[in-house]
């Protein structure tokens, strides 16, 4: 078989694609479900969900893993982002600042991260990434 043959058009390898983040997604919630210690798998379920655009879930699996680990910058900064694309802008920016205070310092990809884009006009968005270049500088 030549590479020609095994080409698939870009919206079959899409939905292929689709198909195995689903996959995915299924087993990490039967993992999640029997063994709900494993923290690595509900921040895996919790990407995948992002990534399948399943808001809300995401959202839910963000909330179980701050309440596992509230001292934890990236489980914060994960549950601002789930915030921010349901459309929650202040407890979003509650959440990074919460982030911040716990040590998230990287002002460059806060301000580039496209699960932020709903809040990337909002002045106290701004005022945030600002101060936070200001500090980290």
């Amino acid at each position: 078989m030549g590479q020609e043959e095994l080409a698939l058009g870009a919206p079959l390898s899409g939905e292929l694609d689709r198909i195995g983040l689903e996959f995915l997604a299924n087993v990490y919630e039967i993992e999640v479900a029997r063994h709900p210690e494993n923290l690595a798998a509900w921040t895996d379920l919790g990407h995948l969900c992002t990534r399948l655009g399943r808001h809300a879930r995401a959202l839910e699996v963000d909330l179980e893993i701050v309440r596992r680990m509230p001292e934890d910058e990236t489980a914060h900064y994960n549950l601002a982002c789930s915030l921010a694309q349901s459309g929650r802008a202040d407890e979003a920016l509650a959440e990074i600042e919460r982030a911040v205070a716990l040590g998230y310092g990287d002002a460059e990809h806060l301000e580039s991260d496209e699960d932020f884009a709903s809040l990337h006009d909002d002045p106290r968005f701004r005022a945030l990434v600002a101060r936070l270049r200001a500090t980290r500088a």
